[in-house]
């Protein structure tokens, strides 16, 4: 089983005595007796598969305990479904199975003279624990985790490609359904629907920014109206059995690039082409963001927009990209001791460079409110990479022929 293997590897990792105690998330209220959709802790999740509130497991190298709630038939005539304490050793290859009402019983006869691993978090069950824990020299392991989380293995590479191919369907819709006089929210309810019909959910608030609105970097209120000859940015990915995808396009409402829309999109489509062809094995993980913002530099200068000597954070102000997996921004540290690491297979990252020109009295108006960005979902492999959204249209003649249809 896939989730005893990273236990194993986690405590190899750790002291010889070591025991991980580790919980799920809680339901968080919305408003009154309604409660937001319940999304499981991603390091939870990746320790035991397990996708239920309520719930903790207690590990070390002889023994694997979970607690979570018992069956309450009740609870689930209101659709709370629960996999109950008889069900949970079978399920969780775990040791023991116990009620999460047992834990302040239990947790002493568990932990002993141990080295106890655990990270608290803003959860009222992690609170409970620490005051369990109080005589006790706590370490972390989120440092050794969240590295073992950087590099995926083939299940999880798996399944992020179905989640970005249900992605790609959804940008591909949106490509041959927009037209001016849509709302923005209109665009997002094709992602919804989409997403919906493949059994996955949003892995992010979309972003859908139209005109003016695609120069906000994180514009999520998506109630604009579309009006011919803007540019439309959308930012969305699904998340299928919890890892995310991650895509933006960037392509004109009239399905048509003008002139200025053109010169923009491509400097930054090069700058993506350019980042993307450095990633390997050995590589130092910002060189694409130092290719990237060098050609996006020469191509405004090439335009006049910028010159020589100028910051470029004017019209491109982020990364380049960013690791992908659990979660859409995913764990694993960029540096170590102050230097930035080198990619290794098996690492997933956006590219996702982008120009954003807002009114400026200092440059040409042609260019004003045209925002692009364009983001692929990147594996890295033995001998290079590999482009898991490679599917998705982004050159110009491409997107414009997809819109056409």
């Amino acid at each position: 089983m896939i989730h005893q293997k990273r236990r194993l590897s986690l405590l190899n990792q750790l002291d010889n005595n070591a025991i991980v105690i580790i919980s799920s998330n809680s339901e968080q209220n919305r408003s009154g007796d309604v409660n937001y959709p319940f999304r499981v802790h991603s390091d939870f999740y990746y320790l035991t598969g397990l996708q239920e509130p309520k719930a903790l497991a207690i590990f070390s190298r002889n023994n694997y305990t979970i607690f979570l709630r018992p069956k309450d038939k009740i609870c689930e005539i209101w659709g709370e479904k629960r996999l109950g304490i008889d069900n949970a050793s079978n399920f969780l290859k775990s040791d023991n199975a116990f009620s999460i009402d047992l834990l302040r019983e239990k947790i002493p006869q568990l932990i002993l003279n141990n080295q106890v691993y655990f990270d608290t978090t803003n959860y009222q069950i992690d609170n409970d624990i620490e005051r369990l824990l109080l005589n006790h020299k706590l370490k972390s392991f989120l440092p050794t985790l969240h590295e073992m989380r950087l590099i995926k293995d083939k299940l999880e590479i798996s399944t992020m490609q179905k989640a970005a191919n249900i992605s790609i369907k959804a940008h591909q819709l949106a490509m041959q359904t927009i037209k001016p006089d849509m709302f923005e929210f209109e665009v997002q309810s094709i992602f919804d629907g989409c997403f919906t019909k493949n059994n996955a959910q949003h892995a992010y608030t979309p972003i859908v920014a139209a005109g003016v609105n695609s120069c906000l970097l994180h514009y999520t209120e998506n109630n604009k109206k579309l009006n011919k000859g803007d540019l439309i940015l959308i930012d969305a990915g699904a998340e299928v059995d919890c890892y995310a995808s991650d895509i933006t396009r960037t392509f004109p409402v009239n399905g048509q690039f003008s002139s200025a829309q053109k010169q923009i999109y491509q400097i930054v489509l090069n700058a993506q082409i350019d980042a993307i062809d450095t990633i390997k094995p050995g590589i130092k993980i910002n060189k694409p963001h130092k290719v990237a913002t060098d050609t996006i530099k020469q191509g405004l200068i090439s335009l006049g927009i910028l010159q020589i000597g100028d910051s470029l954070s004017q019209f491109y102000m982020h990364s380049t990209g960013h690791w992908l997996g659990l979660d859409v921004h995913d764990v694993g540290q960029y540096k170590k001791n102050g230097h930035h690491k080198k990619f290794v297979a098996g690492m997933i990252t956006t590219i996702e460079p982008g120009i954003y020109i807002r009114k400026n009295d200092k440059i040409n108006p042609i260019y004003h409110n045209i925002g692009v960005r364009i983001e692929d979902i990147i594996l890295v492999t033995t001998s290079g990479n590999t482009v898991l959204t490679k599917s998705l249209a982004k050159e110009i003649n491409d997107i414009e022929l997809l819109m056409s249809q």
